[in-house]
Parts: structure tokens; sequence; C-alpha cells
């Protein structure tokens, strides 16, 4: 595609839509047009001219005149058909949808291959941070060890706020709604289903390994309390929810949890809706990235990077894949947990390794101590609102 324009057909105008709209009109430097979108409700007013709109997908996917077919929609099932649909059509693609990746990286990696033709969707990992492109081009599956960050500007949004402003977590939510950070229906943001499915994207990058989102355990921050983070100013440190993927022994393993977070870790002064990723390397230690992680603007700008790689033809190589020594997947190891309880009874500490500390007064109980996380994953107990848990350091 180098140097020629590109004309693009977009699927989706809401937020990231607009903002891709917004600095693709602000950049110069890029030879690309939008040539249509296809959006569901027609007769919604939108800020630009109607002449761009269509309802009829084959109007984007049929078209030999569109080069890059840019999907930014909600409807996961829809959103596979386009991209799958375009790919087979021999059209390069660009996604911001990560949920859909990540419930279907092995067949969108085979639909690259077969077709031979580009996929690339660095905004649906951690909107303005090029964490994709890192992975693939610079470290090996042999010297990178974890990735582990924050990757949901929303729920970092609401933490910052609770720490930061002593805001209750419904205020602290609704502003995030407010701004356009967190959905109406915040469940996928704050049970850390979103960055469940960012991880499973990065785990593949960063490992060469595929793993179903339903396999990694995700909790989020929907049961924090008071107590919670009284805990948490206590011992100096905030709650950060962090996704985390890890190499260990030849295998590998993910989650995404709450954790306690002190002031010596990079993740501590990430603030609002920023994302925040550290890698973890053999021979580098640590190396932190940070920028916005929510926002049509900062994701519609990891859109219209994705589009401007494809004018030098970029695309993804999969290293890690091809070398073939990619670590399997287990949810097999221990983690240091502070567990949180209103009444005897209401968990099951048998399950712990080993407990260090406890605590009881009339409201709340709580324990510190050792549990696997494959235990984790099964207790039926964390299903109740009075309990809770955060990973320690």
């Amino acid at each position: 595609m180098e140097n020629k324009i590109i004309n693009l057909g977009i699927f989706g105008f809401g937020v990231v839509g607009q903002g891709l709209y917004e600095v693709l009109n602000r950049t110069k430097g890029i030879n690309a047009r939008i040539k249509k979108i296809c959006i569901k409700d027609p007769n919604k007013t939108r800020p630009i001219d109607s002449s761009y709109f269509t309802t009829d997908k084959n109007e984007i996917l049929e078209d030999p005149t569109i080069d890059v077919v840019v999907e930014l929609i909600n409807d996961t099932e829809a959103a596979f058909e386009i991209v799958s649909t375009a790919l087979r059509n021999g059209k390069a693609v660009v996604s911001a949808s990560k949920r859909m990746i990540a419930e279907n990286l092995p067949a969108l990696y085979q639909l690259q291959a077969e077709n031979k033709v580009p996929f690339l969707y660095e905004a649906s990992s951690c909107a303005s941070i090029p964490i994709i492109r890192n992975l693939e081009e610079y470290y090996d599956n042999d010297l990178l060890n974890a990735v582990e960050g924050i990757c949901n500007g929303s729920t970092n949004y609401i933490l910052t706020k609770i720490f930061e402003e002593n805001l209750s977590f419904e205020t602290a939510l609704q502003q995030a709604q407010d701004l356009g950070f967190a959905e109406t229906d915040p469940t996928l943001d704050i049970e850390g289903y979103d960055p469940k499915f960012k991880i499973v994207i990065l785990l593949l990058h960063a490992f060469g390994t595929f793993v179903k989102p339903e396999e990694v355990f995700n909790f989020g921050i929907h049961h924090l309390n008071d107590f919670d983070i009284q805990f948490a100013r206590q011992r100096n440190s905030t709650i950060k929810l962090i996704a985390q993927c890890r190499r260990q022994n030849g295998h590998v393993f993910s989650y995404v949890l709450p954790h306690l977070v002190k002031e010596h870790n990079l993740l501590y002064d990430v603030y609002n809706e920023y994302n925040g990723i550290l890698l973890e390397s053999a021979f580098t230690d640590k190396q932190f990235f940070v920028g916005k992680g929510a926002g049509g603007t900062a994701t519609g700008s990891a859109v219209l990077s994705d589009i401007s790689a494809l004018l030098y033809n970029y695309r993804y190589e999969y290293k890690k894949i091809k070398q073939n020594n990619q670590p399997s997947f287990t949810n097999d190891v221990q983690l240091k947990i502070y567990l949180r309880y209103k009444t005897q009874g209401q968990v099951d500490l048998t399950e712990f390794f080993h407990i260090s500390e406890k605590y009881e007064s009339a409201e709340w109980r709580y324990v510190v101590g050792t549990i696997n996380l494959q235990k984790l994953r099964e207790a039926g107990w964390l299903k109740n609102k009075d309990v809770n848990i955060l990973v320690l350091e």
C-alpha cells in the first residue's frame, strides 16, 4: 500500500469511531481517507455529513476500491463476521474489539495466513500504548518473563478518585461513565472481563501461547468496600486492578485481580484513565510504558497508527508462535492474598496452604495467606458480595 491513498471503510461511529475521524483530520502525514461508514441507526444525529453513512455492510465489504476495513463496533459476533469476511475478500483489517479478538484468536490467525492479508489490532489492548508492536518486534520469547499492568482505564479512574479524592465507589463510577471512560453497563470493566480479554491478546504476542478467555481467572473491584480501602491505606498502599501473564518453569500463568500496590511499584503513580504496562525480561529487568487507556482520541490514535503501518506493508509476524517453544498454560501457581469476609463459615480457609495473619472484629474479618490460583478460580465463596480479595506483593 506504500505511496498510495488508502480508502477506509469503517464499521461503527461511536466514541472510538468519532475519535478516529478527529485524529485522522488533524493528522497531515497519513494518506488515508474515509470513503464509507457503516452504522446501525440511520436516524441518529451525527456530527459529520450524512453522505458518509450507510446501513449496508456490503457497501464496504464488497467495494473493490476500499483497501482497509476498520472494525469499531460492540457486537462481538457481528464484529467477527465483518473481520473474517473482509480478510477472505483480501482486505486489510484494523480492529479495536478486544473481546472479539480474544475469543477468536486461533481463527483470526488462520485467516491471516490463508488469505495473506494483515490484521492489526493495537487499539484492542492498551489504547494509546503501542504494546503489541513492541512485543512483536523487540522481545524474544526466551528473554521475556512477564507482562503485567493496568490495562483498563475505567477502573483505574474509579480507584484513583477513591484513593485521591475520597469519593465513594458509586460516585467515581458515575464520573467515569459521564466522561465516556466506562460504559452504561460497567460490568465488563469493574468485574475484570475487559482487561482479561486484553491480557489474552498480549499473552499470545508475548509468549506465542493461545489461551481461551475462560481459562484466565478474573475478579474485579466490584466487591471493594471501605474496610479494604482502609486496609490499603494503613499499609501506605493503593489498590490497582492488574492483569498479568508470567512465565514460570516452562509454563505461563495469567489472571486479572485487584492488587495491593506499594509506593515503590511503578504502577502506584498511574492515575485516572491512564494505563501502565511493565515488561520484565531476563537481561533488561523491567521496562515501563504508560499512556491514556480510555477515551475516543486515545484509542482512535492507536487505530490510526495501525492504518499508517499498513502504508508500509506492516503485518504481525507472530514470531513467538513460529519458534515452537511456547510455554503451556497453567493455573497451578501460588498467590499471596488478603481475603476479607464477614462471618465465620463464609469462606473455606482450609484451601489455604498457609495463613500468616488473621483479624476479627464485630463487623469484618480477614486473613492473609497463600492459596493456589486454581482453587481461587473454583471458589464459590468469591461470589458472595461480603467477600473480597487483594493480591499482595
